[in-house]
C-alpha cells in the first residue's frame, strides 16, 4: 500500500499550495452536541488529494484511511480495541472459516440486515460481482493475491468479460458465499480485508469512477457526499448503518470528515496548532519537529510501521536494465542524508532490502555498504564512492540519460535533488522531473512513461513478506502500460518467483520453514539491486487539542471514523 496518494491523470491538478485554511470550516461553529462523543466536522488537510475514491483501484494510504470509514470487506483489521489493526475480524460475514478441500475452499456466510448507503441490502450477488469487477477494473493486486482465485487467469488475460463463476459459488437463499482457490493461501483471510476487496453492489460502473461519488454506495458509517481533486472531499454519514461489530465495523464518532487539499506540510502544522485543523496528513517537516514535541507533546502520536521508502530502478530500460548500473547506484547513495531528510535517526532507520523488521522473515542484510558484515548480514555503515564508480565504468552504461522522478513537496523535492547529484557524479545525464504528488505514483507505475528512477514508498496492507516480496518484486506485479503495476521497476527473475510460490506452500504446514525461506528471498531479490532502498520510518501523526480517541491501525494509520471531538 502506498502513502503517497495515487490519483488517475484525469484528475485535476491541485489548486496552488501554501494556500490558507478555508476559514468556512470554522472548528468552534461544528462543536460536538450533547450525545456522548457524537458530533463535530473532523477536518484533515494534506498537500495532495486522495486519489480516486475507487476502493479496488487506489492502494494509498491516504485514500485507506478514508476507506477504513466507508467500505467493508467480507474481513476487516479491527478497528477498535487495544491491540487495533493487529487481527483480521469477521466483518460483512458471520464468521472466518476453517478453509476445507485441502485449503482450497473457503466458504463464509453473509451476516443477513447489512445495508448500503442507498438503503439496498448486501446480497451475494454483490459479493460475487464485486471480486469480478476487481479484475475489471485492473485491481492493483489482482495478479498477485487473488491470482489463486479458480477462473483468474481468465479474468487478467481478458478483464472486460471476467466471469469467476468457477471460483465464486454463492447460495442467495442461504446466504452463503463459497470460494475456490486453485492452491492453498493461509493469508486470503487478510486480504479479504483489504479495501481492495471491498463489496459494493453488484451494479456498480465496471470502470475506475476517479472522483464521481455519485457511482459509488457504502457500507460503513460514512458515505462520499462529495469529491472535488482541487479542494477536498466531504464524508457524512451513511443513514443506514447500524454497527454490527465493535472490531470491525464500529460507530462513526464525528457527524462529517473534511480532508482539504493544497496545503504545504508546514502550513498543515500551523493549522493544526492555531485549531483550525485536526490531522495534519503529510508528514511534519524535520524543521518544525522540534517546536511541536516540545510546544504539544500530548498531541503527537508516534508509531511503528511496516513501511519503506525507496527509489525504484527501471531494470527494463538503460541504464539500469544493467545489473552492475543498479550495483553502482546503491554502493554510492549515502542513506544517511535521506534519513536526515525524513527527521533525523530518531524518525528513520537506513535501510538496504526490501523487507521491514515489523515482518516475519525478516533479516537485516546490506551488501550495499563500506565494510559490510559477514555474508551482508548487518546494518548499512556509509556509502562506498570509489566501488560505485568503478561499477559504472565496467557496466559501460556512463552518459545514459536518467529521469530522476519525484513528488513535488520540499521533502521529495529535496530527495529528488539528491539522486539527481549523485547520479551525475557518477557519469549519467540525470534529469530532475517533480510532480504534483497525487499524478506521480500512477504515472511511475506505467512502464510506457520510461521513467529510469521513481522515488516511492510502500506500507504493509498486512503484516507479511509476501506483501513486500511478492507484491512488489515478482513478474506477475509487473503490469505493462499500466497505471496499476505495483512492480514500479518492472524487475522479475522466474527462479525468484519460484521461491516465493514455495514460501507460500510451506505456510501452510511449516510457518518458520517459510519465514526462513522468506529471508533468503530477500536477500536474492536486494542481490539483483531493483531499488535503492532508503529508510524505514516511524509514523508521525499531529493531530488537534480537540481530537480524542486516536486509533492507529498499523494497514490503515490513522482511523478518521473513531476520533471523537471534544
Amino acid at each position: 500500500m502506498r502513502r503517497i496518494p495515487a490519483v488517475l491523470a484525469s484528475l485535476l491538478l491541485l489548486a496552488s499550495s501554501g494556500c490558507a485554511v478555508d476559514d468556512t470550516l470554522d472548528l468552534a461553529s461544528v462543536a460536538p452536541g450533547d450525545h456522548g462523543h457524537q458530533g463535530g466536522i473532523e477536518v484533515m488537510l494534506s498537500s495532495g488529494n486522495v486519489g480516486t475514491a475507487d476502493p479496488m483501484v487506489n492502494f494509498s494510504t491516504s485514500s485507506w484511511t478514508l476507506f477504513t470509514a466507508t467500505y467493508d470487506g467480507l474481513t476487516a483489521f479491527t478497528k477498535s480495541g487495544p491491540e487495533t489493526g493487529q487481527h483480521v475480524a469477521p466483518d460483512l460475514v458471520t464468521e472466518i472459516p476453517k478453509p476445507t478441500d485441502g485449503g482450497l475452499k473457503w466458504t463464509f456466510t453473509l451476516r443477513s440486515g447489512i445495508r448500503f448507503s442507498d438503503g439496498r441490502e448486501v446480497r451475494p450477488t454483490d459479493v460475487k460481482a464485486s471480486f469480478e469487477r476487481m479484475f475489471k477494473v485492473h485491481g492493483p493486486t489482482t495478479s498477485s493475491q487473488f491470482d489463486v482465485l479458480a477462473g483468474a487467469k481468465e479474468c487478467l488475460d481478458t478483464p472486460e468479460t471476467c466471469d469467476l463463476s468457477k471460483g465464486i459459488a454463492i447460495d442467495e437463499a442461504a446466504n452463503k458465499i463459497a470460494f475456490t482457490l486453485t492452491e492453498p493461501d493461509p493469508e486470503f483471510p487478510q486480504q479479504l480485508g483489504q479495501p481492495l476487496a471491498s463489496i459494493l453492489p453488484a451494479d456498480t460502473p465496471p470502470a475506475d469512477v476517479g472522483s464521481d461519488v455519485s457511482k459509488l454506495r457504502s457500507t460503513g458509517p460514512y458515505y462520499w457526499a462529495s469529491y472535488d481533486p482541487t479542494d477536498r472531499v466531504v464524508m457524512k454519514r451513511n443513514p443506514y448503518f447500524r454497527s454490527w461489530s465493535p472490531l470491525a465495523a464500529p460507530e462513526g464518532y464525528p457527524d462529517q470528515i473534511v480532508q482539504k487539499f493544497g496545503l504545504e506540510p508546514t502550513d498543515q502544522v500551523t493549522a493544526v496548532i492555531n485549531g483550525q485543523a485536526d490531522l495534519a496528513v503529510d508528514s511534519i517537516p524535520p524543521d518544525r519537529l522540534n517546536e511541536v514535541s516540545v510546544d504539544h507533546p500530548k498531541q503527537l502520536h508516534i508509531d511503528q510501521l511496516g513501511h519503506v521508502w525507496y527509489w525504484a530502478l527501471n531494470t527494463r530500460i538503460p541504464p539500469f536494465d544493467n545489473l552492475k548500473a543498479r550495483q553502482a547506484v546503491n554502493y554510492a547513495f549515502d542513506r544517511n542524508s535521506a534519513v536526515l531528510q525524513a527527521g533525523g535517526p530518531g524518525l528513520a532507520v537506513p535501510t538496504c532490502q526490501v523487507l521491514v523488521p515489523s515482518l516475519p522473515g525478516y533479516q537485516q542484510y546490506c551488501p550495499w555498504t563500506s565494510n559490510p558484515a559477514p555474508n551482508g548480514l548487518g546494518p548499512w555503515r556509509g556509502p562506498d564512492l570509489a566501488k560505485a564508480k568503478r561499477l559504472v565504468a565496467e557496466s559501460g552504461t556512463a552518459g545514459a540519460a536518467v529521469s530522476v522522478v519525484p513528488g513535488n513537496n520540499r521533502m521529495h523535492i529535496a530527495m529528488g535533488e539528491y539522486m539527481q547529484t549523485l547520479l551525475t557524479d557518477l557519469g549519467y545525464r540525470a534529469t530532475l522531473k517533480p510532480m504534483d504528488e497525487g499524478l506521480q505514483f500512477p504515472f511511475v507505475q506505467n512502464s510506457g512513461n520510461h521513467v529510469e528512477a521513481a522515488l516511492t514508498d510502500w506500507s504493509q496492507d498486512y503484516p507479511a513478506a509476501s506483501d513486500f516480496l511478492k507484491v512488489l518484486t515478482s513478474c506477475a506485479a509487473f503490469v505493462p502500460n499500466s497505471d496499476a503495476s505495483p512492480n514500479i521497476g518492472g524487475f522479475c527473475d522466474p527462479a525468484i518467483d519460484a521461491r516465493m510460490t514455495e514460501a507460500l506452500r510451506l505456510a501452510n504446514t511449516d510457518p518458520d520453514a517459510a519465514n526462513a525461506l522468506w529471508a533468503k528471498v530477500d536477500r536474492a531479490v536486494t542481490d539483483q539491486a531493483p531499488w535503492v532502498s532508503m529508510y524505514v520510518p516511524k509514523w508521525i501523526d499531529f493531530t488537534s487539542a480537540r481530537l480524542g480517541n486516536y486509533r492507529f491501525s498499523g494497514q490503515f494509520g490513522f482511523l478518521p471514523g473513531v476520533a471523537w471531538l471534544r
